[in-house]
């Protein structure tokens, strides 16, 4: 897959300028507010909300004078009729300020970064991607979530070591980013209160998949950062939510105008999601594999995501001078330990047992399993005939593996930490019929039928030479005047 890069347009403003003051093309006040039945039917009949429009949404919705039906139906006009670059601009700005800013020191300013994905099979990134970040004397204050779905959370990963707390206020999170230089914590009340509300609300309205809706809702999180600048990883195949890169790159866009307009250097690089990321699916599992990473070594296509990213980081916010000088400085903190000695200081900070946190960044792989939760029981699966891997299919697996515990169908569910999968195999390889290509961890008893099914399905084989894999990575989007 050839690697390009797109540059959007229009000018920013000064960096993290909340104010509105300066934003350009934001739009002009109304100089008196409208009822919300009025607001939704504007918007449902194709209409353009002004700034005091959006402003007076967001607050009724803070407020609780919105009504769940006007929530619902707003979110739905906005899903139809959509929102220009202005209105969604508008949207993520009221968003941000409808709680607790995030204040950091003035030194910090410009090593602040951060980074966002939209979700994927096996996508352990962030695990790795922060604290080699931090080694490279960047400040990442991560606010992550957890998994809903087929999707794996960052939250749920990490509190699969044992006493690890996602949960830390924004001063805790300063005194994190002292001591390790990175932490990941969730989103608290106090930051974006909005967002928790109207993200609960599109999960039950059908309007998750709205351009404007996502890019406030991702942008208005990292606004209250305070960030230098952002990378977000979009996500596009048969296990995510965008099934085309053209798609991909609609939202890639937008995000990286919107936040051009409220002075945030965004970047977007769009990345494949047909296959899982790394060999590893499964909280556990890929805790594991993050640590295979952080000693230099673990599957290909995993290292190569976060150099990608990370030397985009290292870029956008000038601590490199180029892309791949960028890259070459995370791979270098990922060879030399210095990115596993960031992870083990923020494990013990954000409350692991500090002998558990060493052992686990000093161990071997086996010796790592054993500390770590595990299923009760594994299973291999064969491999049906001769052929050579074209590609495992993420979603069947995650579907099968979100059965079996390692996912939640609903917020709050617990999870079989220990549950989960490993591939065998690597696309391009060769494989003989009766080779094992899957070794699922699981609880429960044996799998169904229709799992095995569902699984073997999942392999897809040719008659081909063997390849070189690609990467998933496919494309970058950058900010204006980058």
């Amino acid at each position: 897959m050839a690697a390009s890069m797109t540059v959007g347009t229009g000018a920013p403003p000064a960096p993290g300028d909340l104010s509105g003051e300066g934003s350009q093309g934001l739009l002009e006040p109304s100089p008196e507010p409208k009822q919300l039945p009025e607001l939704i039917r504007m918007k449902r009949d194709g209409g353009r909300l002004s700034e005091a429009d959006i402003r007076g949404f967001v607050a009724a919705v803070v407020n609780g004078s919105a009504q769940g039906a006007q929530i619902g139906a707003m979110l739905m006009a906005i899903r139809l009729q959509g929102m220009d670059l202005e209105e969604t601009s508008v949207l993520t700005q009221a968003l941000a300020q409808s709680g607790q800013q995030l204040e950091w020191p003035e030194a910090w300013h410009q090593q602040l970064v951060d980074k966002h994905s939209t979700g994927g099979v096996g996508d352990k990134v962030s695990l790795v991607l922060a604290p080699a970040l931090a080694a490279c004397g960047c400040k990442v204050p991560m606010i992550s979530g957890r998994g809903l779905g087929h999707t794996g959370g960052t939250l749920d990963k990490l509190e699969s070591i044992p006493g690890f707390n996602v949960t830390q206020s924004p001063e805790q999170m300063q005194a994190l980013l002292e001591q390790a230089g990175c932490c990941i914590v969730g989103q608290s009340e106090q930051l974006v209160p909005a967002d928790g509300i109207l993200y609960a609300a599109r999960d039950v309205t059908a309007t998750v998949d709205s351009l404007p809706l996502i890019t406030a809702s991702i942008l208005s999180k990292k606004l209250v950062e305070g960030l230098s600048a952002l990378v977000i990883d979009v996500k596009f195949g048969g296990a995510a939510v965008f099934p085309n890169q053209e798609q991909a790159r609609e939202l890639a866009r937008t995000l990286v105008g919107v936040g051009a307009s409220l002075g945030l250097r965004v970047a977007a690089a769009l990345t494949a999601m047909d296959k899982p990321l790394g060999r590893c699916v499964g909280n556990a599992l890929e805790v594991e594999e993050a640590l295979l990473c952080m000693d230099g070594a673990g599957p290909p296509d995993l290292r190569d995501l976060v150099t990608t990213l990370g030397g985009a980081l290292l870029w956008l916010s000038g601590h490199a001078g180029t892309q791949a000088q960028g890259a070459a400085r995370v791979a270098a903190a990922l060879d030399d330990g210095s990115a596993l000695g960031r992870f083990e200081r923020m494990l013990a900070a954000q409350g692991v047992d500090p002998g558990l946190a060493r052992a686990l960044c000093s161990g071997s792989p086996a010796e790592r399993r054993q500390l770590l939760p595990r299923a009760q029981e594994q299973e291999e699966l064969l491999a049906p005939a001769d052929g050579t891997v074209e590609l495992v299919r993420a979603l069947p697996l995650a579907l099968v593996l979100h059965e079996l515990g390692a996912g939640r169908s609903r917020a709050g569910e617990p999870l079989r930490l220990g549950v989960g999968a490993e591939l065998l195999v690597d696309v391009g390889q060769r494989l003989r019929r009766g080779t094992p290509w899957l070794r699922v961890h699981r609880d429960g008893p044996a799998l169904s039928g229709p799992q095995r099914r569902a699984l073997q399905e999942a392999l897809v084989l040719s008659d081909r030479a063997p390849f070189a894999p690609p990467s998933p990575f496919a494309e970058l989007v950058l900010p204006p005047q980058q």
